[in-house]
C-alpha cells in the first residue's frame, strides 16, 4: 500500500507534512496537478526574473499554514475535530483549483464572467462526487456556510492563511523584501472569541499592522508595478483581439482547448466547458502568443511580439487621470508612425485602485485581556491602521515605444 503521509520540501516554509491521506489524494488528482503549470504571478517574471513559482507551490504552502493555525488554536483551548481539521486543510488546498491560465488576467476572457472562486467551487463539487462526499465539510467552510465562522475567516478574510502564504512566497521569489512578514508570529497571535469568530490577541497588533502595510507595499511595488499592470493588460487585450478575429472568421493557430474557448460564445458553462478548462494552462497561451507574432492582423501581431520578445510599450504613471488631448496626441502619432487608422487600439489608460484595509468588509478584531474584542482601527495602540483605510488610485498610460 502506498504511503500517502508524505513530506514536501518547500523553499519558503521548509518541510511541509501531509497529515491526512485525503490531502495526498487531492494533490495527486489531475485537477490539482494542473496548478504546476499555472504561474502564481502571471507575467511578473518579465519584471522580477525569479517570479516563476506556481499556484501549486502556493496551495501547498497555504495548506501548511492552515495546519499551523489550527494547531495554535487547539493549544489555546479551541476544540477542533479531526473532520474539521481535514475540512479546513482541504478547503485551503483547493481554494485556487479553478484558476485559469495566467490566473486573474484571463479568467473573464476565457469563461466570460466566471470568477475563479466559482470555478473552484464547481471543481470541488465534481471532486466531492468522485471522493464520495469526503469534501462536503471543506465545501461548506469554503462557502462560509459552516456553523463555526472562524474556519471560513482562515480561508478567506482580510487576514487569512492564503494572504499569509502568497505575501511571503511572492516576496521570496521576486526578491522584494518589503513583503516579508513574520507568519509564525501572526499565527501564534490568532484566537477565537466566544462568538466563534477569528480574532487576534491584542499584543499582536504591530505584527498585524506590519502585515497590512507589507501587503500594501507588495501591491504597489510588485502586483501593480506599472510594467506588471501593463503585461497583465496586454494578455487580456491579446485574447480579446484573438476572440474578435475568430468571430470575424479568421483562422488563428491554437491548441485544441484554447481554440475551443476562442470560439465559445456567451452562455452558461457546460460539462464540456469545465472538462476542457481543466486541460488548459499557461503553456497553451504562451504557445499561441509565439504563433500569433506572425499573424496577419497588425494589432495582434504587435502585442504578441511585445510580450514574447519583452519589447513592451512605454508607460507613464500618474495619480490623476490623463488629459483626453494628451491621449489623442499619442493616438495620432501612433497612426502616423505605423500607417494605420486604429492607433487607439495601441494606446490605453490602465487604472489600478487599492484599499489596503477595509474597515467595513470583515474587519480584523483584537481580543483584549479582559475578554472584550475591539476593531483594529479603534485600538489606542494602533500606529498605522488609521492611515491605510484610504483608497489610492494610480493611472498608467501605455503607448508604443516607437513614438
Amino acid at each position: 500500500m502506498q504511503n500517502k503521509l508524505k513530506i514536501i520540501n518547500d523553499p519558503v516554509h521548509g518541510f511541509i507534512k501531509i497529515p491526512h491521506e485525503i490531502l495526498f489524494d487531492i494533490i495527486e488528482h489531475p485537477y490539482f496537478q494542473r496548478l504546476r503549470r499555472i504561474g502564481q504571478t502571471g507575467l511578473l517574471n518579465l519584471i522580477f526574473p525569479g517570479a516563476t513559482h506556481t499556484r501549486f507551490h502556493h496551495a501547498i504552502g497555504a495548506m501548511h499554514l492552515m495546519f499551523t493555525a489550527l494547531e495554535t488554536l487547539k493549544q489555546k483551548g479551541v476544540k477542533i475535530s479531526e473532520d474539521e481539521e481535514k475540512g479546513a486543510m482541504l478547503a485551503i488546498l483547493m481554494h485556487d483549483i479553478g484558476h485559469g491560465p495566467f490566473s486573474h488576467a484571463l479568467e473573464s476572457m476565457l469563461m466570460d464572467d466566471w470568477h475563479h472562486e466559482n470555478l473552484s467551487l464547481l471543481l470541488m463539487n465534481k471532486l466531492n462526487d468522485e471522493f464520495e462526499g469526503k469534501l462536503s465539510v471543506a465545501i461548506k467552510m469554503f462557502q462560509g456556510k459552516y456553523h463555526r465562522k472562524f474556519f471560513n475567516q482562515l480561508i478567506s478574510s482580510q487576514l487569512d492563511v492564503d494572504r499569509l502564504d502568497y505575501l511571503n512566497r511572492d516576496s521570496f521569489f521576486t526578491g522584494v523584501s518589503e513583503g516579508n512578514i513574520n507568519t509564525q508570529r501572526i499565527i501564534s497571535m490568532m484566537n477565537v472569541c466566544e462568538e466563534g469568530e477569528l480574532v487576534i490577541d491584542a499584543k499582536g497588533i504591530y505584527s498585524i499592522e506590519n502585515f497590512l502595510t507589507a501587503r500594501m507595499f507588495m501591491y504597489w511595488q510588485v502586483y501593480y508595478h506599472k510594467t506588471s499592470a501593463l503585461a497583465e493588460f496586454l494578455l487580456v487585450k491579446i485574447l480579446e483581439r484573438a476572440k474578435y478575429l475568430v468571430s470575424q472568421g479568421v483562422d488563428l493557430p491554437a491548441t485544441e482547448n484554447l481554440r475551443y474557448f476562442l470560439h465559445r460564445g456567451k452562455n452558461s458553462a457546460t460539462d464540456e466547458d469545465v472538462e476542457r478548462f481543466t486541460q488548459l494552462d499557461d503553456n497553451d497561451v504562451i504557445q499561441a502568443m509565439k504563433n500569433w507574432q506572425s499573424a496577419g492582423d497588425f494589432i495582434l501581431s504587435y502585442w504578441c511580439k511585445c510580450v514574447i520578445q519583452r519589447n513592451l510599450p512605454k508607460t507613464i504613471i500618474s495619480s490623476h487621470a490623463f488629459e483626453a488631448e494628451f491621449i489623442e496626441e499619442k493616438v495620432k502619432n501612433t497612426n502616423e508612425f505605423f500607417g494605420i487608422d486604429n492607433g487607439n487600439e495601441l494606446v490605453h489608460e490602465i487604472k489600478r485602485k487599492l484599499l489596503p484595509y477595509d474597515t467595513q468588509k470583515q474587519p480584523i478584531f483584537l481580543l483584549q485581556k479582559n475578554g472584550k474584542k475591539i476593531r483594529l482601527e479603534e485600538s489606542e495602540d494602533q500606529l498605522l491602521s488609521g492611515l491605510i483605510t484610504n483608497k489610492t488610485t494610480r493611472y498608467i498610460l501605455m503607448f508604443p515605444r516607437d513614438i
